[in-house]
């Protein structure tokens, strides 16, 4: 049965989800958005195709890493004797003529482990999401998978009709397998293969060298910082929500949605996070997706979600030729969330474009033409504040005036201001400070409760939304204020699950949620470590660490009661409310020795 105990292997142009058993179970080809060749991940286990596996007989258990700090992944199997084999994964990835090179391209490493274990090799890509498999045709060291739009080519030194026709063997030796694009390999495979390994170990160890991390949870920070920057498609900057489709939030309740693309509402977030591992590279190629984002808005309208090379229509359509996840579909591809009206997005881009006028790190400062442009985009927050939208939560059915939108409204007009102050435009600021404050001034006369004392989720509005945990992080209130102490209070009475936090507890489009979504968790954990309850959140962050899979990822969602990972996997916010929580409540490293 499928599950969540994946690995990701990829090179910031496509990925690949591997199983602990060495299943290809997930890869989109040729790009991390694109048809999914291997996919029985979705298709209800099944047997017949979707997916690229090593099957050894008399398999008795299995094995599974990463090699130290990089996204090389290692499977070991063995069967009952003892014997075994080794496969070592990767998606090259390397600097070369002062360039990446990062091709469509998995490299599979096989070698026997304690005698020659007697395995078979199964290559089954379809196309068309599962509609057709694809044709298989024979070379003399490869085999082409043909389609309509797409061929594919496996080269290895293995016996080419063993593979083609998936008879067992003894594997005597090592063997190597390279599947991507279709075009020869002009040298040697052992040494290709070899080569593409030392070069792509290297990147990655020097990559993670450079991060900037907490003294504590330093391996659980690395490997949420390399999970985050695979969600990163390098030929634009943009970053993914997650690198599935239609893995269910929870069984049965359809909300099933493709997240292979990039919302506006995860931006602040995860430039945040990137500034603070000093991954600037990545960080700066996501703020120019931002800004060419704001440089296409026609009459500065945004939406919510934009496809990875700025995309405007991401229509949803139901996949009929997938099953679905454990056979739970729908199985859907595209996002309507694209036409949705979300007001807090505008807020969110202004805050992430900040960093480019206060970073001197990087290579292109802001520029009183980008000023110009934001400013267009605060015009928006001025006007659509106080307005009904579908919220970050993009209900379907359900339109208020949420307080989260209006807050992060009010953050783009006060990070307008701070900009014209840093750029000497005094009259610039002024003007944007007087906007924030009347906004300010409003949503408290409307969002909070004072008998209760605490936010409420919409204008006039009586219920909690995990969002009002950030009202402090945004620095719309400071951390003592007692209206945002009461906040955290009622927002943890109402939709805390033991360790786990919900979005919401009402009655959506789709009924009752009823897993918890974890990057609520990890606010609630910087909310209580902000109000001076350190220990309770270093006990909640610990639990999140062991809700981990057995490599370290996260997917969205996390079953209160058993613990088991749900939603799309692995989840750009999980990484990043997992890297944020582990700096706010680490020792510092002045402090730890």
């Amino acid at each position: 049965m499928s599950s969540l105990e994946l690995g990701v292997v990829g090179n910031c142009g496509f990925n690949t989800l591997i199983n602990r058993q060495g299943r290809i179970v997930w890869c989109c080809l040729p790009r991390i958005d694109g048809d999914p060749v291997f996919n029985s991940l979705i298709n209800g286990d099944d047997p017949t195709g979707g997916f690229m596996d090593i099957v050894i007989d008399d398999f008795e258990r299995a094995e599974q890493s990463y090699e130290h700090n990089t996204a090389i992944l290692v499977t070991r199997l063995y069967d009952r004797s003892g014997a075994g084999i080794e496969i070592t994964d990767f998606a090259p990835r390397r600097i070369h003529y002062e360039r990446v090179f990062r091709p469509a391209m998995l490299v599979r490493r096989l070698r026997p482990l304690n005698g020659a274990p007697r395995l078979r090799v199964r290559v089954r890509p379809t196309h068309n999401y599962g509609a057709e498999k694809m044709k298989a045709v024979c070379g003399s060291n490869h085999i082409r998978y043909q389609a309509p739009e797409l061929t594919l080519r496996l080269t290895t030194d293995l016996p080419i009709t063993y593979v083609l026709e998936e008879i067992p063997f003894l594997l005597e030796g090592p063997a190597d397998m390279l599947f991507g694009p279709d075009k020869p390999l002009r040298r040697p495979i052992t040494s290709a293969a070899r080569e593409e390994y030392e070069y792509t170990h290297t990147y990655w160890r020097e990559w993670t060298r450079r991060l900037s991390i907490p003294f504590q949870w330093q391996d659980a920070v690395i490997r949420s910082a390399i999970t985050l920057k695979l969600c990163s498609f390098e030929e634009s900057g943009a970053v993914i929500a997650a690198m599935t489709t239609s893995i269910p939030e929870s069984p049965g309740s359809t909300r099933n949605w493709d997240y292979r693309y990039c919302w506006l509402r995860d931006a602040y977030f995860v430039i945040n996070a990137l500034n603070r591992l000093g991954a600037t590279r990545t960080m700066e190629n996501y703020l120019n997706y931002i800004v060419n984002i704001v440089a296409s808005a026609e009459n500065s309208h945004l939406q919510p979600v934009y496809g990875v090379t700025l995309e405007k229509r991401l229509v949803e359509r139901k996949v009929e030729t997938l099953a679905g996840y454990r056979g739970d579909g729908p199985v859907r591809a595209g996002n309507q969330a694209y036409d949705q009206i979300q007001n807090d997005i505008y807020g969110s881009i202004i805050l992430a474009a900040s960093q480019i006028f206060f970073d001197r790190r990087l290579a292109h400062p802001g520029t009183r033409p980008l000023f110009d442009r934001l400013e267009l985009i605060g015009e928006q927050c001025i006007r659509l504040y106080n307005q009904p939208d579908a919220g970050l939560w993009e209900f379907r059915g359900i339109a208020k005036v949420h307080t989260f939108s209006a807050v992060m409204c009010w953050a783009g007009c006060d990070r307008l201001s701070r900009i014209a102050v840093e750029l000497g435009l005094d009259e610039r600021a002024i003007h944007w400070r007087a906007e924030a404050e009347a906004i300010k001034k409003e949503i408290c006369a409307r969002a909070y409760d004072a008998e209760r004392n605490t936010f409420v989720d919409s204008f006039e509005g009586n219920e909690m939304d995990a969002s009002l945990l950030l009202l402090h992080e945004l620095q719309f209130l400071s951390a003592d204020d007692s209206r945002f102490i009461g906040t955290v209070e009622a927002v943890e009475k109402a939709l805390r699950r033991g360790n786990h936090m919900m979005r919401y507890a009402q009655a959506d489009d789709f009924g009752y949620p009823e897993h918890a979504f974890n990057i609520c968790t990890f606010w609630m954990i910087g909310a209580l470590a902000a109000v001076d309850r350190r220990d309770e959140a270093v006990a909640m962050f610990e639990h999140m660490l062991q809700c981990r899979n057995h490599l370290g990822l996260l997917s969205e969602d996390t079953d209160p009661i058993t613990g088991e990972l749900w939603g799309n996997f692995p989840q750009t916010y999980s990484m990043v409310g997992l890297i944020h929580s582990a700096r706010v409540l680490s020792t510092a490293w002045e402090e730890a020795f």
